[in-house]
């Protein structure tokens, strides 16, 4: 099991960037909600789902991230350089927390549902799921933990109760982290 951090201090092909966290009370949401901008990259990433190919980091790109308090798992709303959403990508994890430093993080359970804007979805890496169980790197326990927390989360988006969606279109579109001052800059 992967730990993953939220300012993606390791990420080696974003050159600089902007990292902004905050934590959130409300009755639409609790826990944290980071804001992940790019400004100079060495190179694009793309991903390809099914018959689409994407660019989901360049300059100008920025990640609006979920942590919802209690759940087990993380949404990440990434935007292009006009803020114009890509896709929402939804990482299954056992538990999550915050460093001292006040980055978010999360403890990867490989499963990911993608969610395109045209409101395809796709699960991804069943597969590593069954090897990490398969290798003993996960419990049984925690892989139920993955397969039933993919489930409810895949009726929410069918059933379209699933309300991040909405949530970070709006939070991106209002500047909701950009208000913060300078001193989160990440160089």
């Amino acid at each position: 099991m992967k730990r993953k951090f939220g300012d993606r201090a390791n990420w080696r092909r974003v050159t600089r960037r902007q990292f902004t966290s905050r934590y959130v009370e409300s009755e639409n949401f609790t826990g944290y909600i980071t804001l992940y901008s790019i400004q100079a990259l060495k190179e694009p990433l793309w991903k390809s789902y099914g018959t689409h190919t994407f660019r989901i980091a360049d300059k100008g790109y920025s990640w609006l991230q979920y942590y919802p308090k209690g759940s087990n798992f993380i949404v990440t709303a990434m935007f292009d350089d006009k803020q114009q959403i890509i896709e929402w990508y939804i990482d299954i994890c056992k538990s999550q927390g915050i460093t001292d430093q006040g980055v978010p993080w999360f403890d990867d359970l490989y499963l990911d549902i993608v969610v395109l804007k045209n409101g395809e979805v796709f699960l991804l890496d069943q597969d590593e799921l069954d090897d990490a169980l398969a290798k003993r790197l996960i419990s049984p326990k925690d892989y139920e933990l993955a397969a039933q927390t993919t489930r409810e989360l895949l009726h929410a988006i069918d059933a379209h109760t699933f309300p991040f969606f909405l949530m970070s279109l709006e939070h991106r579109r209002s500047g909701f982290l950009e208000e913060r001052d300078n001193n989160d800059a990440i160089k």
